[in-house]
This record gives structure tokens, sequence and C-alpha cells, in this order.
């Protein structure tokens, strides 16, 4: 009977698979001796290896012989010195709202647990209770999990502000502020603190001003999505600039981060949500409700990741370190960007190729289109997003040469 049976799940449907781990995959099942995979979202040494870094490597030693650790719950909100620390490196150790004890913060389940907890938070308390029909701007285009976090934490109104300009390969800083001013009131807007994903385009400190004023005037809600700071120029504060900015101004706001990129602890789910409130007593109460969401998602979070970085974030010579590996990590990237562009020139590419060197952080938008794309995979056995964004970690000395003669190609034969 059970094999006849229909079952209780028949009608699920097959969903489509994770475009960049699909991408993955069909590298792996790829034959071709000289394929490139410059679309997976991670570090990458000149080798094509992925990099453990020397810091972190220490810090795992240093908690294997602490044998005053144990297995025991941390509490709902995080392991306090990795929260605490974590906030500081955001908003600067210097932050008057840390000094005036209206900073808290959620240790989360890597970036994107920090985007879904202030999400979660949003949709049930912000700008009067569980107000779904807020409008939620999200950069056009962005990273592919924004819409989705928002949406399914019930938000019913996501909507994209326009952020690329495609005919000139940068900001479309006219057509950003346009949707700041047409906007609801109230709206909250996603934005990438440096390193734009997918675009490497980010504004400069006096668009910043602008957008800022905009969004104070229009008292929008401002979400930082923090994912590579000191990744993406191998500064800490250079890259903390537009959340600290924001912070001077008097926003309330949230900011979500990931230490994945800045500490290779892509797999421990490494995550901090920074709430800066009002006042301390809005704090409070905002940080209770966040601790109820906790407790129904993942109840408590895991150690191991947050106390590398809690160790490393309060010891002033791992942190120099720290400092040191994350800018040998910048640097290449910085480098492969330069190397890129300067080849792509010698070879008389049609277009203009700075935009390479423009934009900043693990991500490069190419401005190859679908068919381009199409070609580069197929043909040319490298690997990129439909969107034409590249991993810039994915490039080596070894290979760069055969990337670069391949975007000719595509660029030159294919329309």
């Amino acid at each position: 009977l059970a094999d006849t049976a229909m079952s209780l799940f028949h009608e699920v449907p097959q969903a489509a698979p994770v475009a960049v781990f699909k991408l993955s995959q069909d590298f792996n099942n790829d034959q071709f001796p000289n394929k490139v995979n410059l679309g997976v979202g991670a570090y990458r040494t000149d080798e094509g290896k992925p990099w453990v870094l020397p810091v972190v490597k220490k810090v795992e030693k240093i908690i294997v012989n602490d044998d005053t650790l144990n297995h025991e719950y941390l509490p709902i909100l995080g392991l306090p010195e990795f929260r605490s620390s974590a906030s500081m490196i955001a908003l600067g150790d210097d932050s008057p709202a840390i000094h005036d004890n209206r900073v808290g913060a959620v240790q989360c389940l890597g970036g994107t647990g920090a985007l879904k907890m202030g999400a979660e938070f949003l949709r049930r308390f912000y700008n009067g209770n569980n107000n779904t029909n807020t409008p939620v701007y999200v950069s056009a285009p962005t990273w592919e999990n924004h819409n989705a976090v928002f949406s399914n934490a019930g938000f019913e109104d996501v909507r994209p502000y326009k952020y690329w300009d495609a005919e000139n390969r940068g900001l479309d800083l006219a057509g950003f502020l346009g949707d700041l001013e047409g906007c609801p009131e109230h709206s909250i807007f996603v934005l990438h603190a440096c390193a734009h994903n997918p675009t490497g385009t980010d504004p400069t400190r006096e668009q910043w001003m602008q957008i800022a004023e905009v969004m104070m005037r229009r008292r929008l809600f401002a979400f930082f999505d923090s994912a590579y700071q000191g990744f993406a120029s191998g500064d800490l504060d250079k890259d903390a600039w537009a959340v600290r900015y924001f912070v001077s101004l008097g926003f309330e706001m949230f900011c979500a981060q990931s230490f994945s990129k800045n500490f290779g602890l892509y797999n421990e789910r490494v995550g901090n949500l920074t709430i800066v409130a009002r006042d301390a007593n809005n704090l409070k109460r905002v940080l209770s409700q966040m601790e109820k969401i906790v407790r129904t998602t993942w109840s408590n979070p895991p150690s191991q990741g947050a106390r590398v970085v809690a160790v490393t974030l309060n010891s002033p010579v791992l942190f120099t370190e720290w400092k040191e590996n994350v800018k040998t990590m910048a640097d290449r990237v910085l480098l492969m960007r330069a190397q890129l562009k300067a080849r792509l020139q010698s070879l008389g590419t049609p277009g203009t190729w700075e935009h390479i060197t423009d934009q900043i952080g693990m991500f490069s938008f190419t401005g190859l289109n679908p068919n381009q794309v199409e070609y580069m995979v197929k043909e040319k056995h490298v690997y990129l997003m439909a969107s034409g964004r590249i991993n810039m970690c994915g490039l080596t000395t070894r290979n760069i040469d055969y990337v670069a003669e391949s975007i000719h190609e595509a660029v030159t034969r294919i329309q």
C-alpha cells in the first residue's frame, strides 16, 4: 500500500538551483584543463586555493589550549565580547553612539542571519506593529538574497532602487537620489556599506553625504549590509566610512556584518547585527524582542567562529596581524584588477575598461551581456554569473592571460 499511495508531498515543485552554486557544480563537472571559475564569492590565493588566515590558525590553537572553555550554551544574543568588538569595528572605538550606550548587537548565523534577524524585527515592530506594507528598497542590481530575505520575513512590497548605470558602467546617482525623493516616507533602504555586490561600484564620500541628507530629511530607514569591511580597500576605517557617517548624523539604523570574507570563516557562519538606537531605553526594548526572535529561530548561536573573531579583535597584537592578513587579500584583488585592465587594453578590446579598477572589492561587473557570458562559459570554459559579474579572486597570474583573451574574443565576436 505504501508503494502505491500518493506522497503527501506530491505537489511540491522542483525549486530552481541557487545560481552561484549551480555554476560551481557545472565548473566541477567540466573536464577542460584550462577551465576557470570566476563565480563563487570566496577568496582564493594566486594558486587558486582557499586561504586560512595565519592569525586564524594562531587563535584556533589558543582556543584549543584554553582549559577554561567548555561547550555550554552561549547567551541567546551571543558571545558578549564578540558582539561588542564586532560593533566597535563597524562604528569605530570613538563612536559617540557607543559611548552613549545606544549601540547593541545580536550574534547571528553569518551576514545572511544578521539580515534575517533585522528583517524579522522590522516586519514586527518598525513604524508600527506588523507593518508588512512598508516598502523595502534594494539596489538594482543587488545580492540575490536581499530580495528573498525580506520577502520571506513577510514584507509584501520589496522594490528596486536605481543604482547601476549600465551605459557608463558606474553609479546612477541621479536615479538613486530620485528614488529616495520619490519613495513613501519611512521606507526601508538596504545599503551596501562598501564593495557593492555585484557591481563593485560604491558612492564617493560626497555622494554618500547627498544620499544621507535625503534619507534623513525623508525619514527613511538605513539598513546597511557590511560584508566586506577591510576586504574592499585593505583599510577597516575607510570601508566603514559610510556607516559611521550615518551614525554621526543621528540615524537609528541596523548594520548586518559578516566575517566570512575578512576572516575567511565561511563555514563558521559568523555574523553580527549592530543596532544603533535613539537611546539606551529604546535599545533595551529592541534587544528584548530580538532575543525572542532568536529563541524561535536558532535559539543559541555557535561559539567557535565568534570566539576566533573576539580573541583576535580584543588582542592588540592579534588585531594588528589580522589587519595585515586582510590587506594581503585586498592587495591581491587590487593587483588582479590592474592586470586584467592592462591586458584588455593591450589587446585593444572594444569599449572602456576603466571600470575594472574604479570598482572595488571582490566582484567586478564586467559589462559583458548574457550572450557574451554564454560564449565565455560554453566555448572558453570560463565560468561567471549571467549578469557578467566576476570574482576577481578567481583570477591568478597563471590564468589571467587566458581570461583576458577570452573576454576579448567574446566582445569582438558576440553582440
